[in-house]
């Protein structure tokens, strides 16, 4: 049974610390002071291997936490972002809702205006047809002057005839004035639809750059989201990589605490080692199999049979607990 542990040992020091098959030295041949330095040679690798996985996996969490920190950073900037492009989509809202308003009410206007000249026409087209009629009457009428004095005589509504000739003056100058106004209507008509055109102009371009950036924004932000997907997916991984580490380091202590109880319930060594101390259980177990050893070698003169071969020094550099002495010849 010693030695079968003492190889399950021997493999489990070369596969999981990676330790370099140290030759088997004739027990008979080295000294005491020579073993001891060879022992602590080894244990210094292996303490020193231990040290740098130790080294590189601290580096490697600060580094996943140093990743997470610029996650959230970069998380919040994108919250940010996204309220800022919220803020911009209702304000491009209203300003185009304003623009809108503004052309309507233009076209509302210039609707107003084209009504009032086509009415201006109307009554300018009724007040040169008037005039056509009293121009013909009066040709047809040239000959019956000595019936127009007479009846002015009788009908006493004009002084003479240039009263009346007044009267068709104050008509001629009504039909100017309207003239006037007719074409400043047709002016004020013309200066809307050019600022109606204007402002349609404006409302398409500034429609036009408000799609253009929002199209931009949206590439931005799918851009955004597609990097915190795959920050998301390596932080993962990492957590199940160190996960799959833990549960390894946690099976190995759980592996030598049972080496630990069934070598010092076999031997009856005294166990005030703490359970949470890995690496002096692992001495503690050692130095019985060193112990069982020495025996072996002691008793081979008397004894025929084969001796289990030597085993490995002690893994750590710290002081045995229960002193490091050998087992009583009782316990023996």
């Amino acid at each position: 049974m010693a030695f079968d542990l003492e190889e399950y040992l021997r493999t489990a020091f070369r596969d999981k610390l990676r330790l370099q098959t140290v030759p088997v030295w004739d027990a008979a041949v080295l000294l005491p002071s020579t073993r001891l330095l060879l022992k602590r040679r080894e244990v210094a690798e292996v303490e020193r291997v231990l040290q740098s996985q130790r080294e590189e996996f601290r580096q490697r969490m600060e580094r996943l936490e140093q990743r997470q920190q610029q996650l959230g950073q970069r998380k919040d900037q994108l919250r940010d972002v996204v309220l800022k492009f919220n803020v911009f989509l209702k304000a491009s809202a209203a300003r185009q809702e304003r623009a809108l308003r503004r052309a309507e009410e233009e076209r509302a206007r210039a609707a107003g205006q084209g009504a009032e000249a086509a009415r201006l026409r109307q009554e300018l087209t009724g007040l040169l047809q008037r005039r056509e009629h009293l121009a013909r009457r009066l040709r047809s009428l040239r000959g019956f002057g000595d019936y127009l004095q007479g009846v002015l005589a009788r009908t006493e509504q004009f002084q003479d005839v240039p009263a009346m000739l007044a009267h068709f003056g104050v008509l001629a100058g009504a039909r100017a004035t309207l003239a006037q106004q007719a074409e400043a209507g047709q002016e004020r008509l013309a200066q809307g639809w050019a600022r109606l055109q204007r402002y349609q102009e404006e409302a398409s371009s500034e429609l036009l750059r408000t799609n253009n950036e929002l199209t931009q924004l949206r590439a931005r932000l799918e851009a955004a989201r597609q990097e915190v997907l795959q920050g998301e997916s390596c932080w993962a991984h990492v957590q199940s990589t160190a996960a799959q580490k833990t549960l390894l380091l946690g099976q190995i202590k759980l592996a030598v605490l049972n080496l630990f109880q069934l070598a010092t319930a076999q031997l009856k060594v005294p166990t005030d080692v703490a359970l949470e101390d890995t690496e002096a259980q692992l001495d503690t177990v050692l130095l019985c199999m060193q112990d069982l050893t020495a025996i072996c070698a002691e008793l081979h003169p008397r004894q025929t049979g084969p001796c289990p071969p030597r085993l490995p020094a002690a893994t750590s550099m710290h002081p045995l607990r229960h002193g490091g002495a050998r087992v009583p010849p009782s316990q023996e």
